[in-house]
Formats: C-alpha cells, sequence, structure tokens
C-alpha cells in the first residue's frame, strides 16, 4: 500500500489532525497534504492543523469546536466559554457575542479557525470544566469587557452569588485565582465553609 493511501485509511470524518500527526503514516507528508486538501478529503482550518469532513446531505459539516481547538493548542488543558452563556445567570445581560473565549496555558490572541473567530487567553489556572458557579466567576472577571451597563449588571450578579451553593461559588473563585473577583464575592462568601486562600 502506498503512503498516500495508508494516509487516508487513517483519515476519519470530523476528525481534526495536526500536520505532524499525519506525518507518522507519510513518507512526503506536505506532498500529500496538498494532494489531500486538493481531493477534498482535508479542509486547512489554520496553519498546520487540518480536518477531515464530515459529509452530511446538506455538504460538509463543520468539526467541533473543542476538537479544533484541541488540535489547534495540542492539549486537551483548556476550557471554552461563550459570553453568549451569561445571558442564562439572569443578571441583565441580552448581548450576543460571536467569539468564544479559550482559557489554556499555551496560546494568547484572536485566532481563525475554519472560519470562526476565538480569543484564545493564557493563563495559569482555569476550572477544569464550566459549571453555573465558573460562569458567574468569569462574568465578573470579564464585567469591564461587556456591551451592557456594568452598574447595572454587577448588583445583579452578586445577587445571584447569594443564592448560589457557597462551597462551590469558593471553588470556582479558587480555581479561577482571579483577585479582582475574590474581592467582589468577599463579603457574599464570608459564611462559606472554605475559605477563599488556596
Amino acid at each position: 500500500m502506498s503512503a498516500l493511501n495508508e494516509l487516508k485509511r487513517r483519515l476519519r470524518p470530523g476528525q481534526v489532525y495536526r500536520r505532524r500527526d499525519l506525518a507518522r503514516w507519510s513518507n512526503a507528508v506536505d506532498r500529500h497534504l496538498r494532494q489531500l486538501v486538493d481531493e477534498g478529503r482535508l479542509e486547512k482550518v489554520s496553519g498546520g492543523v487540518y480536518m477531515a469532513p464530515r459529509k452530511t446531505r446538506f455538504g460538509s459539516a463543520p468539526a467541533s469546536p473543542e476538537k479544533l481547538v484541541e488540535a489547534f493548542l495540542g492539549d486537551d488543558r483548556f476550557l471554552m466559554i461563550s459570553p453568549n452563556a451569561y445571558n442564562g445567570l439572569g443578571v441583565g445581560t441580552t448581548q450576543l457575542y460571536n467569539e468564544p473565549v479559550v482559557y489554556n496555558r499555551k496560546r494568547h490572541g484572536r485566532m481563525e479557525l475554519d472560519g470562526r473567530a476565538y480569543d484564545f487567553r493564557r493563563r495559569p489556572a482555569f476550572p477544569a470544566k464550566l459549571s453555573e458557579e465558573v460562569l458567574l466567576v468569569d462574568l465578573l472577571h470579564n464585567l469591564d469587557r461587556l456591551a451592557e451597563d456594568q452598574a447595572a449588571v454587577l448588583p445583579r450578579a452578586l445577587a445571584r452569588a447569594r443564592r448560589m451553593d457557597r462551597p462551590r461559588l469558593a471553588k470556582a473563585v479558587r480555581d479561577y485565582d482571579s483577585a479582582r473577583v475574590r474581592r467582589l464575592l468577599e463579603p457574599v462568601l464570608e459564611d462559606a465553609p472554605q475559605p477563599l486562600a488556596a
């Protein structure tokens, strides 16, 4: 079997690959990548990142944002948050945002993957998964970036925090490691069984 055919055999629809991942199945990776892109078997989504398109009756389906980001970073340690999710907290936010925020340990800046913009923010610490408490902490941390009136959102956000599970909220603050949020939520968490200090 030729190296190109071996590479084709390894591709899975909907999966995202880094160039270096594909190089182990090819003896001429750059030439093979060009051929596969020309044939429509791969799509280049960013520098060194390719997607094997998944065909549907409506055409090619995009890869999941999580797969794109993981391949782009070469790391599965990241937290992706859409600022649109703030609207579900009931604190008066109503704006719609186009860019998901990706907290990670490697990249910083706005990047485009498969035609969609992502706001990568390098942070030394961030929670492993998104919860309601983490979302509220993130909103407070990014209050000055919101399109809404901060003076109106802040008291509603603090009132929402008072109705949350305090130990889980305290853990979200610790995991997020933001001095600004710690100061804002300190009065709310005074009765929490766990201290805010790490």
